[in-house]
């Protein structure tokens, strides 16, 4: 039997949400060959409790990495959504952008990127290790606190 993504997740103690729809003319992912390429998915969620502002102002490094990790979980629900979320049709998560809304002074961008790193890494294992930018940036969409977006290579 596969384990599932949203399995997977509920075993690290969190829930995979619905795929977030697209907030513009563009698709939320897009296959090209054997890489999915996901368009970039906020913190922002239905929660009362997800974190905005900007990292070194309003939030801290931990409250940056929750982003992070909220973030993550709707990149998480695009990847299941192409893959009718199977686990074993990733063959490895090739690179995630994070964007990081923070001051001019905060220079912390990966400790708060680990927060989506780290999740990829305990869903996929060493297929979830990729490479990453994480980028500083003056704001995001609605406020939100980080961006996620992710490059996948597919199994099939």
């Amino acid at each position: 039997m596969t384990t599932s993504i949203a399995d997977r997740l509920i075993s690290l103690g969190h829930t995979l949400p619905q795929a977030p729809a697209p907030a513009g003319s563009y698709a939320p992912a897009v296959r090209a060959g054997n890489l999915l390429f996901i368009a970039g998915q906020i913190n922002l969620r239905e929660s009362k409790h997800a974190p905005v502002g900007r990292v070194g102002a309003e939030l801290d490094v931990e409250q940056g990495q929750q982003a992070a990790r909220t973030a993550a979980l709707g990149v998480l629900a695009q990847i299941a959504a192409a893959t009718n979320g199977r686990i074993s049709a990733v063959h490895r998560v090739v690179r995630l952008g994070v964007f990081v809304a923070s001051t001019a002074e905060f220079t912390q961008h990966p400790e708060v990127a680990n927060g989506a790193s780290d999740l990829f890494v305990a869903v996929f294992g060493e297929a979830g290790r990729h490479v990453r930018a994480a980028v500083g940036t003056a704001s995001l969409p609605r406020g939100a606190a980080v961006e996620v977006e992710a490059i996948v290579e597919l199994a099939d």
